[in-house]
């Protein structure tokens, strides 16, 4: 076998690049977002998930909810079953779990309904008619509007939606169907007009209600719109 032999200067001169050109985490996270895209999106996701983290362990509790008989005694369609599902999903990993906030907040320059009027306008979505598809999303709509926790509204909200979908009208929403910047562009303009999440939203309508692989499915989507 031949060996080669480097002069000492040109061995120091690659040790040091090779030093020099390693990246620490806060570096491959930047890197990564510099190239946007699904690929890319998901090797994030892949890197800074951690089954230890908040978003690990919520997420692990969310997939649990789909086996568990609580789910059964949740009350489908109002802010009590919404905070129900969120303090199943966060309890013990926020201390405000299934409690309203009682501070405003915003998000992207949106405010959303002042503290003072939270429990006003909720009682208001619980009247809202949830009869028909269109009607239903529109009761989602409100409620994303009023945004009733500091964190984790969407994660819960999703579930919610689809425990709604699944009493009334014996369907679901097939999340995996949705990218990210179609779902985050139609919530955005649902503020003043909620046919372009509607529309959206029907592309993924499914009767498979009772599949696992699909409720995990959306899950991991649902979890995954809520990256930055």
């Amino acid at each position: 076998m031949v060996r080669w032999h480097y002069p000492v200067e040109i061995t120091r001169a690659r040790r040091k690049k090779r030093l020099t050109d390693l990246l620490d985490y806060e570096g491959i996270i930047a890197l990564g977002k510099q190239f946007p895209g699904k690929k890319a999106n998901r090797f994030i996701e892949w890197f800074t998930f951690s089954p230890e983290s908040i978003d690990g362990k919520s997420k692990n509790k969310a997939y649990a909810l789909f086996e568990t008989s609580f789910v059964e005694s949740i009350e489908v369609g109002t802010a009590k079953g919404l905070q129900q599902i969120h303090a199943y999903i966060f309890g013990g990993l926020y201390d405000f779990a299934g409690q309203l906030r009682t501070k405003n907040i915003a998000k992207g320059g949106y405010r959303f309904e002042y503290a003072q009027y939270l429990n006003t306008t909720l009682l208001h979505i619980d009247n809202m008619p949830d009869t028909n598809f269109d009607e239903i999303v529109e009761k989602y709509v409100s409620m994303n509007k009023a945004h009733p926790f500091i964190e984790g509204n969407g994660r819960s909200t999703r579930i919610w939606l689809d425990l709604i979908l699944k009493k009334q009208l014996k369907c679901c929403i097939d999340w995996s169907k949705i990218s990210k910047t179609n779902y985050m562009n139609a919530m955005i303009i649902s503020s003043v007009d909620s046919s372009v999440l509607q529309a959206l939203l029907k592309t993924a309508i499914t009767s498979d209600i009772n599949s696992r692989e699909l409720y995990m499915k959306g899950i991991d989507y649902s979890y995954y719109y809520e990256e930055n």
